[in-house]
């Protein structure tokens, strides 16, 4: 069976506030696809590319769940315990971590995503592998919180409360609707994975007819098409997105100057969940 490798995204990130005021925008980005059980065994030599070691474009474990060393197991070490913790068992095959890298020695990361598969059998069979995603989420403060989806799908919505402040112009309450759809290569065309997440406050429709995508506050996405990490792969995104992830700061500050003089309603931050993750 071949063994995964990691690959990096190219795509788009999208952002669409559906009320009081309208405001929408869109950017180019890429992340990295991380088969995170396979990169235990083999690391990549690719020059640019670094685990746990400065470089160009690096992978650092302790930028995830509680900041545990790579000595310690790192992210990966982590995330078993959460799962087990959640009574999640089964989920002992490939993890694909969907994430931002350090750019320069740089990152912030406002979510990354966890696909935590089943062991495949003899054969190889991954039909229905997905057994759980971790949804991590980090706000510009510095905490981090992770809503947990159990048994999901891809192409279904999946639901969580939200109980993490992440945006002075949204209220902690209501909940998130996520949908994660990934296709593999074939046929010409490259593998693409796409996830969505919206954000309903739940507040009253205005009319009984309005639909839920109606009444979301917020709808998001970050899409892109899939390929081997390799060096040239590397030099394209370096040279076309050299500043990748302090923009992606930059971008959250400009477009919250955006919200507030647009008169959108502030809110201030509370403190955070009395639990590091949520269900």
């Amino acid at each position: 069976m071949t063994q995964p490798v990691a690959l990096i995204g190219f795509g788009q990130v999208r952002h669409t506030r559906l009320r009081p005021r309208h405001h929408a925008f869109a950017y180019p980005t890429y992340f990295l696809m991380l088969p995170m059980r396979s990169l235990q065994k083999a690391e990549p030599q690719t020059g640019e590319w670094a685990i746990n070691r400065s470089g160009m474009l690096s992978f650092f474990d302790t930028d995830h769940g509680d900041g545990r060393a790579p000595e310690q197991g790192g992210a990966l070490a982590w995330l078993d315990e959460l799962l087990q913790r959640e009574g999640i068992h089964d989920a002992t095959g490939e993890v694909w971590l969907h994430t931002y890298p350090r750019v320069l020695g740089y990152t912030f990361k406002p979510v990354s995503f966890w696909y935590c598969h089943r062991a495949t059998d003899a054969q190889g069979d991954q039909n229905g592998a997905l057994r759980a995603i971790v949804v991590e989420v980090n706000n510009t403060f510095g905490e981090r919180h992770c809503y947990v989806l159990d048994a999901p799908r891809y192409g279904v919505e999946q639901r969580a409360t939200k109980v993490f402040h992440v945006s002075p112009f949204n209220p902690v309450q209501g909940h998130y609707r996520f949908r994660f759809m990934r296709t593999q290569a074939g046929q010409g065309a490259q593998a693409r994975t796409v996830a969505c997440v919206d954000y309903f406050d739940d507040t009253p429709a205005e009319s009984a007819a309005a639909t839920s995508a109606q009444q979301a506050l917020l709808k998001t996405s970050v899409s892109g098409t899939l390929q081997p990490l390799t060096p040239a792969a590397l030099r394209h995104a370096l040279w076309r997105y050299p500043a990748m992830t302090l923009g992606v700061v930059l971008h959250i500050h400009t477009q919250a100057l955006r919200l507030w003089l647009k008169k959108v309603p502030f809110f201030r931050k509370p403190e955070p969940p009395p639990n590091f993750v949520s269900r």
